[in-house]
C-alpha cells in the first residue's frame, strides 16, 4: 500500500496532479485545499496518500496535512460516502468549517456542499459525530461554505499563480460586487488582486 509519495509535480489540476518519483508518474487525485496550497510545477512535492482499491481499478488521494487525510478516511467510513464524494466534501468546505458543522448536527449547512443531500448528511452526522470529537479543529468565523462558482474562481486564480490567502480575502470582498457568473466574479477578484499589488509596489516604492 502506498502511503506517501515525494517527487517532482510535473502536472497539475484542481481535482488531480501528477507527480513523478524516480521515472514513474503516479496519477494522484486531490481537494482542491491541497491544489491551493500546492507548489509551481516541477517543484519536489509530498503527498500523504490514501490507496483505494477495487476489483477493476487502483486509485491514489492525495493530501497535504495528515488532518485533511484523516478526515478523508473518516468521511468514507460512513454510509454512501465513497472516495470521489469525501473528495467533492472536502473541496467544497475545508477541514476547519467541515468538522464543526458535522459535530452541531448542522445539516442545513451541510446540504449546501455540490453532491451532499439531505440523506446523505444526516448519516455523516450520526455515524461521525462521535468519531471527529477527537479531531482538533479550530472553528473559525469565516462563512461555513464556499460556493462551487467561488471555488471555480479560487482555483483558476490560484493556477494563474495568485496567493491562496490573498485569492481567499479577495474573493470575500468580490462577493458584495454583483459577481453573478464565472467572468463577473473573476474579474472583480482580479481586479481586486490588481489593486492590492499596487499599493504594496507604491509602498515599497516610497522612500
Amino acid at each position: 500500500m502506498i502511503c506517501s509519495l515525494r517527487g517532482k509535480l510535473t502536472d497539475k489540476r484542481p481535482n488531480q496532479v501528477l507527480l513523478e518519483v524516480g521515472g514513474v508518474g503516479y496519477q494522484v487525485q486531490i481537494p482542491l485545499s491541497t491544489f491551493a496550497g500546492l507548489g509551481a510545477l516541477h517543484d519536489e512535492t509530498t503527498l500523504l496518500i490514501y490507496t483505494h482499491v477495487r476489483e477493476d481499478q487502483l486509485a491514489l488521494f492525495g493530501f497535504l496535512t495528515a488532518r485533511e487525510k484523516h478526515c478523508f478516511e473518516l468521511l468514507i467510513s460512513a454510509s454512501g460516502v465513497g472516495p470521489s464524494l469525501a473528495l467533492k466534501i472536502l473541496s467544497g468546505m475545508g477541514v476547519e468549517e467541515l468538522v464543526p458543522a458535522i459535530r452541531k448536527g448542522d445539516v442545513a449547512q451541510l446540504v449546501q456542499i455540490p453532491g451532499v443531500g439531505r440523506k446523505t448528511a444526516e448519516r455523516m452526522v450520526v455515524e461521525l459525530r462521535d468519531k471527529l470529537a477527537a479531531v482538533d479543529v479550530p472553528e473559525s468565523g469565516r462563512p461555513a461554505t464556499r460556493s462551487q462558482l467561488e471555488s471555480d474562481v479560487a482555483s483558476a486564480l490560484v493556477n494563474l499563480g495568485y496567493d491562496a490567502r490573498s485569492v481567499e480575502r479577495a474573493i470575500e470582498k468580490a462577493r458584495g460586487s454583483g459577481g453573478a457568473d464565472f467572468e463577473a466574479l473573476l474579474r472583480a477578484s482580479l481586479q481586486i488582486l490588481g489593486s492590492s499589488a499596487m499599493q504594496k509596489g507604491a509602498r515599497a516604492g516610497s522612500p
